[in-house]
Parts: C-alpha cells; sequence; structure tokens
C-alpha cells in the first residue's frame, strides 16, 4: 500500500470520529442559523423593495410635474407667445431661473412636424418632425413622454410635447429634459458596493446610464422580467418585482428588483450582489463557524491522536504482507528464467533457419560452380542474405540486453510498407512449409512514422509467426493491410486460422500467458508487442472468432507520443 491510502484511511477516521461528535451540536447550530438567515434576508429583500418603489415614486412624480408645468405654460398663455422666438426664449429663460436647468430647451411645433420657433442650445433649424415617433404619438395622445433617443442633435435625450389648442389652431410645444440631472435620479439609488439602478423601456433598451457596463446583461434582465414573479398584493410594496438568480455576465448570484415607471411604459431595475446585500449576514456566520471550530479543536486533537495509532498498527501488519507478496514475486521471477530463454531461442530461431537454407545453398553452387550460368550472382544474394539475417539477429539481442538494461532503443523515420514487404519476402519460405499464403495489400502514399526499426519488425514478425502457427497444418490465407487514416497508420494483420476462445481474448497481451504446447512458446510474444505499441503512443487491439480466424489491428501515430515530429527530422 502507498503512503496516500495510509493519509486517506488517517482522514476517514478522523473525518469520521468528529462527524459523530459533533452532529448534535450541527444539527442544531443548522437549525438556528437557518431560522436567522431567512429572517435576515427578508428583512434585506423588504428593505430593498421599499428603497426602489420610494425611487419609483419620485421619478413619476418628477416626470409628472414636468409634464404639469408645460400644461400650466399652454394652458395660460396664447399661441402667439410660442411662435414668436424672441418670446419663446425669454419664456424658456424663465423657465431656466425658477426651475435650474431641467429644461434644456422650447420649441413650436404645428401640426405638420415643422418647427416653427426654438429656443435652445442646439441648431435645429427648420426641422421636420413629421416622422418622428413623438409626433405622431403626441397626435394622438395630446400629451407624450417619450423615450430616451438621440434624434437629430445626435446626444441622448428625452422629451415632453403637449398638444393644445390657441386661436382655433392647434400647435404642438415641446421640451427636453436635463438627461444628467434625471439620470442622476436613478444613480441615487446606491447600497452597498455592488448595488445600482437603471430604466429600461418596453423595448428592453437603456433609458438611463448605468454605473457600471451592463450591455452584455441586457438579454437576460428583458427574459428575467418576462418571467419574474408576480407581486404579492399583501406586501407592503405589491407593484415591486423581486428575483434571486445567476448573473450570465459575472457569474454571481444577483438580486433582481423593478417597479414599473411611466404607466408601465417604462421599468426601474435594481441589481445587486447577493454577496455584497447580506455581507452582515456572512459576517456573523463566520463568527458562528469560529466559535464552532474553537469548541471542537479538543475533540478534533483527540480524534488525530486515536486514528494515528490505529493507522500505524494497520501499517505494520500491511508491511508484513507486503513482504510475503514480495518473496512469492521474486520465486515467480526465478521460475521465469527458463521461459525467457525460450523466447530468446524463439525470436531467433527463424533468421538462423533462413541462414542455414542459404549457406547450404551457397554450397551447392560452389559445387556446381560459381562460374556456371548466373550461379555468382546467386551466391552474392544469398550472401547478402545471409548478412540481413545476421543483422536481424544482431537486432534482436541488442532488443533484449536495452530492454533488460532499460536502453531505450534509437528511433528513426519507418516506412511502414518496406518493413511489411521485408517481413513478408523473410517469412516466405515458413510460411510455404505450413501451405499459408501471405498476401499484402499496402496503401498508397502512407508516411512514415517515428519508431525503433528493429522494434518494429520484432511487432510484425511475431504476428506473422503467430498467424503462421495459428494456421499450420491445415494452411490459410495471412494478409497484411496497411491504410492512412485521421494522421495515424493503421497495420491490420488477419488470419484464418483456429481462432482465440472469447474467454481467453481479454488475457493475450498478458505476460506468459499462452495456448500453445509446452515448449512451443512462451507466451511473452505478445506482452511485448503490447509494451513496444504503448511505448510509441499508439494502440493495439483484436479480434477473432474460433475455427474463423483472428485480426489484430495496431493504429500508430504520425508524430511521436510527446506530440512532435521525430528527432531526427
Amino acid at each position: 500500500m502507498d503512503r496516500n491510502y495510509y493519509q486517506s484511511l488517517h482522514r476517514s477516521m478522523i473525518a469520521t470520529v468528529v462527524f459523530v461528535s459533533f452532529m448534535p451540536l450541527l444539527v442544531i447550530t443548522l437549525l438556528a442559523g437557518y431560522q436567522f438567515t431567512t429572517a435576515y434576508k427578508e428583512k434585506v429583500l423588504d428593505h430593498i423593495r421599499e428603497i426602489v418603489q420610494k425611487h419609483e415614486q419620485v421619478i413619476n412624480n418628477y416626470l409628472d410635474e414636468k409634464v404639469a408645468e408645460v400644461r400650466v405654460l399652454t394652458d395660460t398663455l396664447e399661441g402667439s407667445c410660442f411662435v414668436n422666438e424672441r418670446s419663446l426664449r425669454n419664456l424658456h429663460e424663465s423657465l431656466v431661473r425658477r426651475h435650474g436647468g431641467d429644461f434644456v430647451d422650447l420649441g413650436m411645433v404645428s401640426t405638420d412636424g415643422k418647427l416653427v420657433a426654438y429656443s435652445g442650445p442646439f441648431k435645429l433649424g427648420k426641422a421636420d418632425y413629421s416622422g418622428a415617433k413623438w409626433f405622431q404619438e403626441v397626435m394622438q395622445r395630446r400629451v407624450y413622454i417619450s423615450d430616451v433617443f438621440l434624434g437629430l442633435r445626435g446626444v441622448p435625450h428625452f422629451i415632453i410635447a403637449v398638444l393644445f389648442e390657441s386661436d382655433g389652431e392647434e400647435w404642438i410645444l415641446r421640451t427636453t429634459l436635463d438627461f444628467v440631472s434625471f439620470n442622476q435620479l436613478v444613480e441615487d439609488i446606491r447600497i452597498g458596493k455592488t448595488g445600482q439602478a437603471f430604466i429600461i423601456n418596453r423595448a428592453g433598451e437603456f433609458q438611463t446610464t448605468p454605473r457600471v457596463d451592463l450591455e452584455k446583461e441586457l438579454p437576460f434582465v428583458r427574459e428575467l422580467l418576462k418571467t419574474s414573479p408576480p407581486a404579492n398584493a399583501l406586501s407592503s410594496t405589491p407593484r415591486v418585482r423581486t428575483a434571486i438568480t445567476e448573473s450570465p455576465i459575472s457569474g454571481r448570484e444577483t438580486i433582481f428588483v423593478n417597479s414599473p415607471l411611466k404607466n408601465g411604459e417604462w421599468t426601474l431595475i435594481y441589481q445587486q450582489d447577493t454577496a455584497d446585500a447580506f455581507s452582515q449576514l456572512h459576517r456573523i456566520r463566520g463568527m458562528g463557524f469560529i466559535v464552532l471550530l474553537l469548541g471542537g479543536v479538543g475533540i478534533t486533537v483527540m480524534a488525530f491522536v486515536l486514528s494515528s495509532r490505529m493507522v500505524a498498527r494497520i501499517r505494520q501488519a500491511d508491511m508484513s504482507k507486503e513482504m510475503m507478496n514480495e518473496q512469492v514475486i521474486e520465486a515467480g521471477k526465478l521460475a521465469s528464467v527458463g521461459e525467457l530463454a525460450a523466447g530468446i531461442a524463439h525470436e531467433i530461431n527463424n533468421p538462423v533457419a533462413i541462414m542455414m537454407e542459404e549457406a547450404g545453398w551457397i554450397e551447392d553452387l560452389m559445387a556446381e560452380g560459381l562460374e556456371v550460368d548466373d550461379n555468382m550472382d546467386e551466391a552474392r544474394r544469398a550472401l547478402t542474405q545471409i548478412r540481413t539475417q545476421g543483422a536481424r539477429c544482431r537486432d534482436i539481442t541488442h532488443k533484449l540486453l536495452s530492454f533488460a538494461r532499460k536502453i531505450d532503443p534509437t528511433v528513426k523515420r519507418v516506412n511502414v510498407n518496406d518493413l511489411i514487404e521485408e517481413i513478408a519476402a523473410l517469412s516466405e519460405q515458413r510460411a510455404k512449409y505450413a501451405n499459408v499464403r501471405i498476401n499484402t495489400v499496402l496503401g498508397e502514399g502512407l508516411p512514415e512514422i517515428p519508431a525503433s526499426p528493429s522494434e518494429m519488425q520484432q511487432v510484425v514478425l511475431n504476428l506473422v509467426n503467430n498467424a503462421i502457427d495459428a494456421m499450420s497444418g491445415k494452411g490459410g490465407d495471412l494478409t497484411m493491410t496497411t491504410r492512412h487514416a485521421n494522421d495515424e497508420v493503421v497495420l491490420v494483420v488477419s488470419d484464418t486460422g483456429m481462432g482465440i476462445p472469447r474467454a481467453n481474448l481479454s488475457r493475450i497481451f498478458d505476460p506468459f500467458f499462452t495456448t500453445k504446447p509446452v515448449g512451443k512458446g512462451t507466451g511473452l510474444g505478445l506482452s511485448i508487442i503490447y509494451g513496444i505499441i504503448n511505448k510509441m503512443g499508439g494502440e493495439i487491439s483484436v479480434t477473432s472468432t474460433v475455427d474463423i480466424g483472428t485480426a489484430f489491428t495496431i493504429r500508430l501515430p504520425v508524430e511521436d507520443a510527446a506530440g512532435g515530429k521525430d528527432n531526427e527530422e
């Protein structure tokens, strides 16, 4: 067992003792805390709702007051006072003196939408408002407060327009209210660090400027207004609606309180992070947890001491058991030496047999005479084959020695198609003796892969030998197929042999597992293949049906396991 196991066991025992000891106190604390939290949150929400409703009344009163002041002018003065620009300017200056800077300008508009007279800071000329929304609305309602818009002047503003009759003719008196002063009324609704308010219209457009940019949050607010629960008629603030949900922009839980303005055409929205709104509650909770923690120090220390002693005893018992296991494993290693030696002989047997065959063939050629026909060329070919097979033996022994000494074989760029053709040629004679036909279906333009050539040769050769062994006696077809798919080179070695029983498929890659007769196999071949392929970052899988055949599929990355090209590029 590793150290983490005992640490985990130690922690579990401490947690169990502490949990059982604290359970009664914890239950009482949670119940009392829940009751206090519920009452405190409701009190805070009621306070926020009351503030929002009061400001809603202040804003509505502000708008009603400005409408009333404009209507006083239209009710007490003749239309000629507004048509004359000098008189209109004097009237505007008087409004500014008596009511501050709320009235930015005054304008007299005819019923066909033409600006007749104007007093204010902008040069509007003979503006035509016949197509403006506010003009069409005031013609129907007679009194209209517009949404905030840019208009001809290109700055945010909203207007109050009043349709009145003078001397048998209808006129429209239009005034622009100071957006900054109006915006300040909403900005004053501020509680804590994150509390802020803003106004939107029915289309979900800002009518004031929030302290923080909320443009990305606006679609969420629109949907929230559609789904927010109806106001409680029994509440002290029946027009105010409240929702607590997570903001998709900040990712924090947020309180949203809204109330209608201007007969429902606008909505006043206040929002504040719950962590900010309930900050006092969090401080009280923190104090409670500290008291609870200090009260449990004694129990925790005792649980720690007791569990430490118990874990020490368990560790001592496990160490004795581990020593026995190591002795069993060591005995198994000694028993595997004979199997490993047989495996080495099995790997070298094929190239040695080929060398012996080629040497015998050279003797025949020499007996016949090297000068006869093309015997000299044939002798050179046989010598080349002997040299090649000798190199194979050297590579196999190098691989085994490298494995034993933990030396990584040299990685090069390997063309799998060339390797397949080489193994097929080398195995041709043995396949003929076993009545096995070797077929190759090689994909065109196959990319090279980073691998050890000797390791890849061993992988393919082992699979070919296993396939030939599976078909010995009755013969059959051995097919090697390659293709390029999804930045991988796929190699499939299939045979029409006896197949592998389903019960053995999950064990064929285990070391020393074999179904061959004693002395015919070590059970290391597929295990070595699995290790080589896994080291290269590839995958090997097998499908098999008894009496039909077996197919091994190997997938090798075009790039190495580290994600880059091999070191020889």
